[in-house]
């Protein structure tokens, strides 16, 4: 097999295949795995081609292409990395208690993410600028959109702690944005079932000595990101 992937540009899969007819044999709209239409049974027929690889070609234009709010996914980069981290771990051959013991710190790891980011947004929201600014007189005289919530005016959520309340809306908006996304990411990516015909799990013994794409835990993530969301 030989793989073709074509740049940021995108491309369709004829103009990678060179071939006006071609067949998606795995994935969906928005990246799958295309041959030529006279390739799509090559498995069942090895010979046919003379030991030359099949080509593949991976369209994945649909992952960069959109509206503006794919943007808001640069706010799972970090949880990403996170993934990323736990699929580069170095084998581990008959360790088990390794194995859970490194996917252990990896989860500490994200959890300490998300803590840390609702921290940074309590910090923003709550102490800058429902307890400092807008309790501070000249700071909330300068900035007009804080006035409702100035002493000086002597409103209804002028009091401190009304204060905090209406501001503690905000890191729980944000909160509530990271469950957005990473359910779409789950319901979208993280859902397509993997072959049937491969028994090769993670911690097994043979996983050790294969690739991470060959394990269907790389691409089915549904029950464990379940968990983790």
């Amino acid at each position: 097999m030989e793989l073709l992937v074509h740049g940021v540009g995108g491309a369709t899969p004829q103009e990678v295949l060179d071939d006006p007819r071609t067949v998606r044999v795995t994935g969906d709209n928005t990246a799958g795995i295309h041959r030529r239409a006279d390739d799509a049974g090559a498995e069942r027929q090895p010979g046919r081609h003379g030991g030359e690889p099949v080509p593949e070609a991976y369209c994945w234009g649909g992952l960069t292409s959109g509206n503006g709010a794919r943007a808001l996914w640069l706010l799972l980069l970090p949880f990403m990395v996170v993934n990323l981290a736990h699929w580069m771990r170095p084998s581990a051959t008959g360790s088990r208690t390794l194995i859970r013991l490194y996917g252990l710190l990896i989860r500490l790891v994200a959890l300490s993410l998300t803590v840390l980011l609702t921290a940074a947004a309590c910090e923003v929201a709550l102490d800058l600028v429902a307890w400092q600014c807008a309790g501070s007189t000249e700071c909330a005289r300068s900035r007009t959109w804080l006035g409702f919530l100035s002493p000086e005016q002597g409103g209804w959520w002028s009091q401190p702690g009304r204060r905090l309340a209406l501001a503690a809306l905000i890191p729980a908006a944000l909160t509530g944005l990271l469950w957005w996304l990473s359910h779409h990411t789950w319901s979208a990516y993280e859902s397509a079932p993997p072959p049937v015909h491969e028994p090769l799990r993670e911690g097994d013994p043979g996983a050790a000595h294969q690739p991470a794409l060959r394990l269907p835990g790389f691409w089915y993530g549904r029950r464990l990101v379940a968990r983790l969301r």
